[in-house]
């Protein structure tokens, strides 16, 4: 084994669930986005921690099946939601045997939910309407929107106006404006015909950023797992504790004359004689091969952490760190994100978001929850 291991804290699921609940109304309901095997995180392991959600948010038919198995073997009863909706006619008969929520965004959508009479009492009889507000990814149109929930609303569906923030990272952009007000035009309009309509516009950036637009439902995502969703607060800053500590083990030490280069292309020169560590994880373990000035926390023999420079370029099994003037052997424990460095610096180094870095992680790394 080469003790590359992702470890999960369940207490860091719980405490972000919780403090997100503190932020909305009693009246909000919260959907925990678990889609991409719960941000890399697992699903099994995530959902036992995650279980004072509202619903649980998948993209596809697949996730929304493993994560109704593993609901059913915690004996927990919460709606799952299909966020993109179904790919195809087959797909929503599935959906409405299996009891999932499903959004609709399509006209086609939109034609397979009118050719079947909602299940009265089942999840399903709830379609999340989806609005596009200016992201121009999916969803109705202004006119559209009232065209979809008129029909529905018709044939007996039960409402749930939707819509997705484009930029509810930066609390400044005029965009959001420009959403916000367009989702509750839309909201107004169709209330008129359909009083029940609920809605739901805010992911985790917009939890944070906008309390007045949390509506009925919000979606947590990435605060959920300990990353911000901010663009310029720290997870820490908002609260959030990472879920998820990535760590792996020194398997080889070497000492290098002035001069010598290391790795791949040659791109790192020692400066001077030094000493340097090789660890157990690469990019075929998920972490990225693109870092720049990137750290790692190191175990010496005294129990002492130590931050320290990656050196060289990234291999698809391993990296190679700066150890010099440190009391450290091979076996020594190396953590790569958690507390300290945080995922997000990785990842800003990375040129990339947290998220990507969850999302990226392989089944190499050892699942651990504790």
């Amino acid at each position: 084994m080469r003790n590359t291991t992702i470890t999960i804290d369940s207490q860091a699921l719980t405490h972000n669930l919780t403090l997100i609940k503190s932020k909305l109304a009693s009246t909000t309901k919260v959907m925990a986005m678990v889609k991409a095997d719960a941000y890399g995180h697992g699903i099994a392991h995530a959902l036992p921690h995650l279980q004072d959600a509202d619903a649980f948010g998948v993209a596809c038919m697949s996730e929304a099946l493993q994560v109704k198995a593993c609901l059913q073997q915690l004996s927990i009863d919460r709606p799952v939601v299909l966020i993109e909706g179904v790919f195809s006619h087959d797909e929503w008969q599935l959906a409405i045997q299996q009891g999932f929520g499903c959004v609709i965004h399509q006209q086609q959508q939109l034609d397979w939910a009118l050719a079947n009479q909602p299940v009265s009492g089942s999840f399903t009889q709830t379609i999340w309407l989806k609005h596009n507000t200016g992201m121009n990814r999916l969803g109705f149109d202004d006119e559209q929107i009232i065209i979809a929930a008129q029909a529905l609303n018709e044939a007996g569906y039960r409402l749930i106006l939707t819509s997705h923030f484009a930029c509810a990272d930066d609390v400044s952009n005029p965009l959001n404006k420009q959403q916000i007000d367009r989702f509750g035009q839309a909201l107004k309009r169709i209330r008129q015909f359909a009083p029940q309509t609920l809605a739901s516009l805010c992911n985790s950036a917009g939890i944070f950023n906008f309390a007045n637009e949390h509506h009925d439902w919000v979606r947590a995502g990435i605060a959920l797992y300990g990353g911000t969703p901010l663009a310029n607060q720290s997870a820490s800053h908002l609260g959030l504790r990472p879920a998820m500590t990535l760590t792996a083990q020194l398997i080889a030490t070497h000492d290098i004359k002035a001069g010598e280069v290391v790795g791949y292309g040659s791109i790192w020169q020692a400066s001077q004689d030094q000493r340097i560590g090789v660890v157990s994880i690469g990019y075929g373990d998920g972490y990225p091969r693109v870092v720049k000035n990137a750290q790692v926390k190191l175990q010496d023999n005294h129990q002492h952490w130590h931050l320290r420079p990656i050196i060289g370029r990234v291999a698809m099994d391993m990296l190679m760190v700066d150890i010099d003037g440190l009391d450290i052997d091979v076996g020594n424990a190396v953590i790569l994100w958690g507390d300290a460095p945080h995922i997000d610096d990785i990842a800003s180094q990375a040129g990339t978001i947290g998220y990507e870095l969850m999302c990226r992680l392989t089944q190499r790394p050892i699942r651990v929850v504790r």
